[in-house]
């Protein structure tokens, strides 16, 4: 075996039975392997050989409870679609504890491995197509340098799954330094278990954010001021590669400012700041361009959790102010950098918003024109204007981009465009490239999916032989509808 029992640790158990409820994983019959990342194999100092073996295989689709691992479902509550649902929890993820790390233990977590105390009306299980786009979007989003869980490996079997139609279950492995969300305060919070909320925020602080216990003041409103620091800079990570996360409900918001619960997200083909990749979001809550300020909204909701541990409520506000110019200036940041400017001035947000309406008013492929221009700056922009109607209005709009370059003192042209090619990623997960990976899956062939998650590792090169992941969606791509059913 290749993990001693002793490899195991178990802080987020050590917090005790109001935190959570042990159980065992539900088997599943005759399981194979979907997919593997040897990367995140290798972070958790898993032996290549083990993971293709017949212990992994069994160990991760929760057949087996190997030596050491101590399975758990956690509790947590939360705001969904705006609105108090409740207590919530993990309806059908189960962690098994943790593993070393480089930078500290990991969590390694089951999703869709069956029923717990929380499951409410679900099955406990996860069907293939959307473990198969967790395990790509996690390992996609990493390599665009976005903070993320992680996907180690996913695995299937042919156990029948109800949602819209039959499906057949999967099990994606999930890896994080804490699956700890929004939802576990406000569910101490609102039952009043204040003692528990205290416990629970004095472990993150601990393990995740000490400095905040040297903060002058209230270490929660520090700890509360962090978290939305580094929020913040997640969501403008999301908006500059053009990334709609689909269900930002506080349950799925990280408490480590994390990107977690990849379920009905898209990165955007023709650019639309409205658009919604949720099929269930019928009201458009969690649109493209709305997610900065629905990011918060749940910190407000956050902060309305902690206000237990806090002196008034002023402390919490004060905490969260700070988000307000922190995420629009680091997005300013990240657009800057998209367009080769090495820093921020005056008129650089007005340069930026003008493209955008540009881009929205002929719905410009996002990911494409980032690309292009990126080989701009030496070559020509024949194959950028290409991309709008309105040619005129985009000379205007380039000839100032232009300027703004070349005004840079030391500008290099060739050292600017392989800086762009670094930011402006080749290739994204959209969502016909990971449809096609998910049919060919269903029929028994992991070879497209192998062959995406190569690329989606690689994002910003141009690898030869997968031109085609990187063009236009066809046109049968807008028919292609994501929702919460997963």
């Amino acid at each position: 075996m290749s993990l001693p029992p002793s490899a195991w640790t178990h802080r987020f158990a050590g917090l005790g039975p109001a935190f959570h409820t042990g159980l065992r994983p539900t088997p599943l019959p005759v399981p194979h392997w979907v997919g593997q990342s040897p990367a995140v194999a290798r972070e958790l100092g898993l032996d290549p050989a083990w993971m293709q073996g017949d212990e992994a295989l069994q160990a991760f689709t929760g057949n087996t409870v190997l030596p050491g691992m101590r399975p758990l479902a956690s509790v947590y509550s939360g705001h969904q679609f705006g609105h108090w649902a409740g207590q919530l929890g993990d309806g059908r993820a189960i962690l098994l504890g943790e593993l070393p790390g480089p930078q500290g233990p990991l969590e390694i977590q089951l999703k869709g491995a069956g029923l717990t105390p929380y499951s409410r009306m679900g099955d406990g299980r996860a069907v293939l197509r959307s473990s198969i786009r967790e395990f790509l979007c996690s390992e996609a989003m990493h390599a665009l340098g976005i903070p993320t869980s992680r996907a180690l490996c996913v695995t299937g079997s042919p156990a029948p799954v109800r949602r819209e139609e039959i499906e057949t279950a999967a099990v994606v492995t999930r890896v994080a330094p804490s699956f700890i969300r929004f939802g576990h305060f406000e569910h101490f919070s609102h039952s009043g278990q204040h003692e528990q909320l205290r416990t629970l925020a004095d472990f993150v602080i601990d393990h995740f954010y000490p400095v905040c216990r040297e903060a002058p003041g209230n270490p929660y409103a520090a700890l509360l001021e962090a978290v939305s620091a580094r929020t913040a800079e997640m969501v403008a990570q999301w908006q500059a590669v053009g990334f709609c996360h689909g269900v930002m409900n506080t349950d799925n918001m990280s408490i480590l400012g994390l990107t977690i619960d990849y379920g009905p997200f898209q990165f955007l083909d023709a650019f639309n700041p409205a658009h919604v990749c949720n099929h269930s979001d019928t009201g458009g809550r969690y649109a493209y361009n709305r997610q900065p300020n629905i990011a918060y909204w749940n910190l407000f909701a956050l902060g309305q959790a902690l206000l237990p541990l806090m002196d008034d409520q002023q402390q919490a506000l004060d905490a969260l102010e700070p988000y307000k110019a922190l995420m629009p200036a680091a997005l300013q940041r990240r657009m800057n950098a998209k367009l080769g400017l090495a820093r921020v001035e005056d008129g650089d947000s007005e340069l930026t918003d003008t493209l955008m309406k540009l881009m929205a008013a002929d719905a410009v492929d996002f990911t494409i024109f980032w690309r292009r221009l990126s080989h701009a700056v030496v070559g020509s922009l024949e194959p950028v204007r290409d991309l709008f109607l309105q040619r005129e209005a985009f000379d205007a709009w380039a000839a100032r981009w232009r300027a703004r370059l070349q005004a840079h003192p030391g500008f290099d042209a060739d050292a600017t465009q392989a800086q762009m090619r670094r930011t402006n990623p080749q290739i994204v997960l959209r969502n016909h490239l990971g449809e096609v990976a998910i049919q060919r899956a269903k029929q028994g062939d992991f070879s497209e999916l192998a062959r995406l998650q190569n690329a989606l590792e690689h994002p910003f090169e141009a690898l030869p032989g997968h031109d085609d992941l990187a063009g236009f969606p066809p046109d049968w791509a807008s028919q292609i509808e994501i929702s919460c059913s997963s």
